[in-house]
């Protein structure tokens, strides 16, 4: 199954598309770089400066015990789409304008990194039974949605990082949540 999360400078767009795929995993949490934003900017939104791609692709094996209850061994991985990540450089005006971009979209990163820690969390510790395949999409649905709407809360208090007070309201709570320990990796396609 793949979960996306897609955090947009201007729009915003979640998409869930399921798959049982491999993918490499590079390690833990890190800083965005103007560089790894490799996607063609939509020019089809002047208000639009930068998107950035990522999803949460979920791989699992189900056993069950004695009693009936299954226990999922998964892989739930980050994805960050570089191909599909972009940063329009004609609406950059400085490299501090781009720093403030950047930091936006570290923004929208963190909050699917967040939302992988927690469905890898809670796929750990929720006990399963033979409807393991609806409990798990289930379990996933309510986990995505609240971080599709963090997502949404984020770009309109922060007016797509054009407030500054909010932007910076909301990088103090990603640096919260951050101090917490992960449990997962990410990829980069």
């Amino acid at each position: 199954m793949r979960f996306g999360f897609v955090g947009v400078m201007g729009v915003f767009a979640c998409l869930l598309v399921f798959q049982m795929a491999g993918a490499q995993s590079p390690g833990p949490y890190h800083k965005l770089t103007a560089e790894e934003f490799y996607g063609v900017p939509e020019i089809a939104n002047n208000d639009v400066v930068a998107h950035t791609n990522c999803f949460i692709d979920f791989q699992y094996r189900a056993q069950s015990d004695r009693n009936g209850v299954y226990h999922l061994t998964s892989d739930i991985k980050l994805v960050f789409n570089n191909k599909k990540s972009w940063i329009d450089r004609k609406q950059v005006l400085s490299p501090a304008h781009l720093e403030q971009i950047l930091n936006h979209e570290q923004g929208h990163y963190t909050l699917a990194y967040l939302e992988q820690q927690e469905l890898i969390r809670a796929v750990n510790k929720t006990r399963f039974d033979a409807n393991y395949d609806h409990e798990a999409a289930s379990l996933f649905d309510r986990v995505h949605e609240k971080y599709k709407q963090l997502s949404l809360d984020y770009d309109d208090d922060t007016d797509h990082m054009r407030n500054h007070q909010q932007q910076h309201s909301w990088d103090e709570y990603f640096k919260k949540q951050l101090a917490y320990k992960p449990v997962g990796d990410i990829v980069w396609r």
